[in-house]
């Protein structure tokens, strides 16, 4: 797959904020990427560089094998939906969706041929007349995401449009959305800190933090092989203890020799070991390779969340079956299912 998207050593500061360190990201055509991570990351002036709305202070932006750093956004074969939809309250659908094809100067019938045909990808067909006023706020969504495909970009770029949306409606058009990319088969770069809707929808995910890009992967990849402790704590739970590395697919934590799969640590390396609270198998103290006491349970609707001591570490576990508080457990781990990180400050 070819890239469409190249951002290269791109640096952007603001006054005195370093706000992008030296960015390198490639963006490949068709394919659903999204830039996650907190507040003040980079992950929304990055989608503004590619927009055209900023200009990096050095660095290149590739779009379609040429530079477009400089390029102004009007020229740029890339529209934007934000999280506020930004949608003309005296016009109606119809006219809120035609408004940029009526100032290239397209023919009438063209007009209504395209409006039509957007309307019915975000299954608002029979739509055209109502007034923006009147939507709901799931529908003035899908109708900014409409405007913005009608001119048939070869990127619709999307800073959190989701997040004016309540949970349940909001859940929803994750998978509309991904639904849309797919049928209409162009790259979508999205924004969000929200880690479920990264995960749901994406096809490749950007982990950012402080300007610097932390990780990049499938969402399977990202969840499972966590890069490094920022990583694992944004992306879903973790238990992240302190062990160490006695030999390829063999590591102790918990006063416990493990196995696992990780190879090309150090022998007797200092390690972080991540263990997601899902993975954390509660036995019968005598069935397990360790054993603790729980100090905290909790019904969190599809499964108990419980905190085991086992004196050198609190785990978390989640499972459908609850051991009250107070009671003497064990604990297994699949192999699988423990990963080996470098401890920050070893990193070469």
């Amino acid at each position: 797959m070819d890239n469409i998207i190249e951002l290269i050593g791109i640096n952007k500061s603001f006054e005195d904020e370093h706000i992008l360190k030296d960015l390198n990201l490639y963006i490949r055509n068709k394919e659903f990427l999204t830039l996650l991570g907190p507040s003040g990351c980079g992950k929304t002036t990055t989608l503004r560089l590619i927009a055209g709305f900023e200009t990096p202070d050095t660095g290149k932006i590739i779009f379609e094998g040429k530079d477009i750093s400089h390029i102004a956004p009007y020229k740029r074969n890339v529209n934007t939906v934000f999280q506020k939809y930004a949608l003309f309250p005296n016009m109606n659908v119809f006219e809120n969706i035609a408004f940029g094809l009526r100032i290239k100067k397209m023919n009438e019938k063209i007009i209504r041929d395209k409006v039509t045909e957007v309307l019915k990808l975000v299954n608002l067909s029979g739509f055209e007349k109502r007034k923006i006023n009147n939507l709901s706020g799931g529908q003035q969504q899908r109708i900014a995401i409409a405007r913005a495909l009608v001119n048939e970009p070869s990127v619709l770029l999307l800073d959190e449009p989701l997040g004016a949306l309540d949970l349940k409606l909001r859940k929803g058009m994750q998978n509309e959305l991904k639904n849309i990319q797919e049928r209409i088969g162009i790259t979508f770069v999205y924004v969000t800190h929200d880690q479920e809707e990264a995960l749901t929808m994406s096809d490749t995910i950007v982990v950012m933090d402080n300007g610097i890009i932390q990780q990049i992967g499938t969402p399977e990849d990202i969840y499972n092989e966590p890069k490094n402790e920022f990583v694992a704590k944004f992306i879903g739970e973790s238990n992240i203890i302190d062990g160490v590395f006695l030999e390829d697919c063999m590591v102790e934590f918990s006063n416990h020799k493990w196995n696992c799969v990780d190879k090309g640590f150090a022998k007797n390396e200092s390690v972080q070991v991540v263990i997601r609270p899902e993975d954390v198998e509660i036995v019968a103290p005598e069935k397990g390779q360790i054993k603790g006491k729980v100090i905290s349970d909790r019904f969190k609707g599809i499964h108990y969340e419980m905190f085991v001591d086992t004196g050198d570490f609190k785990y978390k576990a989640q499972s459908t079956i609850n051991k009250p508080q107070g009671s003497m457990v064990g604990i297994n781990i699949d192999p699988d299912n423990i990963h080996i990180m470098k401890r920050c400050g070893n990193e070469a």
